[in-house]
C-alpha cells in the first residue's frame, strides 16, 4: 500500500553531502502495523514528513520515490499533495500541546479536516463526525471535551484528541511520530491498545515511529532500524529482537533494561570517512 523507494532528503543549511534521509527503502502492506526505530537524529521523523508531505519545500531538497495507494507523493504540488493530507494520510505528531492550536477548541480542531475536504457538510454534521471520532477515541464525555481547549486536558487526552483528528475521515494511511513518548507507562499501553483497535477495526495501516524498542515490540509486526538515514535491518518483530544481524540492531536490543543483566552502554559502529559525513546535521530528525 505504501512503498518508498530510495528515499534521499538533504535540508539546504547542512553541508552539501550531508542527509537526513539516506536512500531509505520499504513498505508498509495494508492493514499492516509497521514500527520504524532508531536514535533521535537517525532520520526517522523526517521521514514521516516526506511521506506527509511536510517537509519545508523551500529549505529541502529531495529524490527517490513515494507511492501511496498507486499514486506518487514525492513530486506532488502542493494543491494535489492537500488533498491527500487528512483524507488519505492521517498524521499524529509527537507533541500534542504544541501541535494544537491554543486558542481554538479541541471540537473544532478535530473537525478541521471534514472543513478542509468536505465544505459542503453543515455544521451539525461536522459535530456529530468530530463526536464520534472523539468517542471512538476512548474519550469520556466527549460532549465535554469538544469544547475544552488544549490546556485544559491532561497529556493522555489530548493525545487522544490527536487520534481523534487524525482518523476522523479514516485514512488509509496513519503516521504515529512517537505518540507516547511524553506518557507515562499506563497511559502508553492505553494509547497503543488503542491504535490496535484502530488498525483491526478500520483496516487502517500505521507507520509508528519510536526510539523505544519495548513499544515497538509490543505494537508492531514488522520493524524497519534506522541509522544515519539508512534503513539498516527490516524483518518481522521476532526476527528482529530474538535474532538481529546488524551490529547496530544488537546494541540497540542490548540497551533494553531487563532485571536479569545490567543496562548496556549503547555504543553506535565505527564510521568510516564516509559515513561521518553523511550523518544528519544538529537538530535534524
Amino acid at each position: 500500500m505504501l512503498e518508498v523507494k530510495n528515499l534521499r532528503v538533504h535540508f539546504l543549511n547542512a553541508a552539501p553531502d550531508r542527509f537526513a534521509v539516506d536512500g531509505a527503502s520499504f513498505t508498509v502492506g495494508n492493514g499492516e502495523i509497521v514500527g520504524l526505530v532508531g536514535e533521535s537524529g537517525s532520520g526517522k521523523s523526517v521521514t514521516a514528513m516526506a511521506i506527509s508531505g511536510l517537509l519545508p519545500r523551500r529549505k529541502s531538497e529531495y529524490t527517490g520515490e513515494i507511492w501511496l495507494d498507486g499514486v506518487e507523493l514525492l513530486g506532488m504540488d502542493r494543491e494535489a499533495m492537500r488533498k491527500m493530507q487528512g483524507d488519505t494520510i492521517g498524521v499524529i505528531f509527537q507533541e500534542p500541546m504544541s501541535a494544537f492550536d491554543p486558542i481554538m477548541t479541541i471540537g473544532r480542531q478535530v473537525e478541521e479536516s471534514l472543513l478542509v475536504h468536505h465544505p459542503e457538510m453543515s455544521a451539525g454534521a461536522r459535530r456529530s463526525a468530530a463526536l464520534t471520532a472523539l468517542a471512538d477515541a476512548e474519550l469520556d464525555e466527549p460532549e465535554i471535551v469538544y469544547e475544552k481547549y488544549p490546556h485544559e486536558l491532561s497529556g493522555g487526552m489530548l493525545q487522544r484528541a490527536m487520534i481523534a483528528a487524525a482518523v476522523i475521515h479514516s485514512p488509509k494511511l496513519l503516521l504515529a511520530d512517537e505518540p507516547t513518548t511524553a506518557l507515562d507507562v499506563t497511559i502508553q499501553g492505553q494509547i497503543l491498545d488503542l491504535l490496535k483497535k484502530i488498525n483491526k477495526t478500520k483496516g487502517t495501516s500505521i507507520l509508528f515511529i519510536s526510539h523505544n524498542m519495548s513499544v515497538i515490540r509490543k505494537l508492531s509486526e514488522r520493524v524497519l532500524v534506522m541509522h544515519w538515514g539508512k534503513i539498516v535491518e527490516e524483518g518481522s518483530v521476532e526476527e528482529v529482537f530474538l535474532r538481529p544481524k546488524d551490529p547496530y540492531t544488537q546494541k540497540l536490543i542490548a540497551s533494553i533494561p531487563a532485571r536479569d543483566r545490567h543496562l548496556t552502554r549503547l555504543k553506535t559502529r565505527p564510521a568510516n570517512p564516509q559515513d561521518g559525513r553523511r550523518m544528519p546535521a544538529p537538530g535534524q530528525t
